[in-house]
């Protein structure tokens, strides 16, 4: 299977499900970013992203809070930054960090559930981080 049909199939299965059709049935779309957020950042800066998760009492450093990004930087959403943040990219070479390396974590939940199948690792990871980056973008304080 080539890069690009890899590709499709891929961007196909983050388009959103269409339940049936018909007048009376709404169209039901899965939020993806919200669901890796639910999966992976709740339990530290809690549903509402504030940084009050229920494990803010076991770690050493308060998470922060992820609604006031934007409004600390200016106005304008520091997606970049994040994007190194959460995939491990953004890590100094010394010294520890509170924050799991997601994007590493993403890449080896990807290789086990692939496993023979052909498939990019790179594109894997990419689409979870920025599926989640949009969701935090929206939980932005106005």
């Amino acid at each position: 299977m080539n890069t690009t049909l890899k590709c499709l199939f891929a961007a196909t299965a983050l388009v959103a499900w269409v339940g049936p059709t018909g007048a009376q049935s709404p169209v039901i779309r899965p939020d993806f970013g919200q669901r890796e957020f639910e999966a992976n950042c709740a339990s530290c800066h809690g549903m509402d992203a504030k940084g009050n998760g229920p494990l803010v009492s076991f770690l050493t450093k308060s998470p922060p809070d992820l609604s006031m990004l934007a409004r600390r930087n200016g106005g304008v959403f520091p997606m970049a930054r994040l994007y190194d943040v959460i995939d491990g990219t953004g890590v100094p070479a010394h010294g520890n960090r509170d924050m799991p390396v997601w994007g590493r974590d993403y890449k080896v939940r990807a290789a086990e559930y692939y496993a023979d199948m052909p498939y990019d690792p790179e594109a894997y990871t990419r689409a979870r981080i920025l599926a989640l980056l949009e969701y935090i973008n929206r939980l932005q304080a106005k």
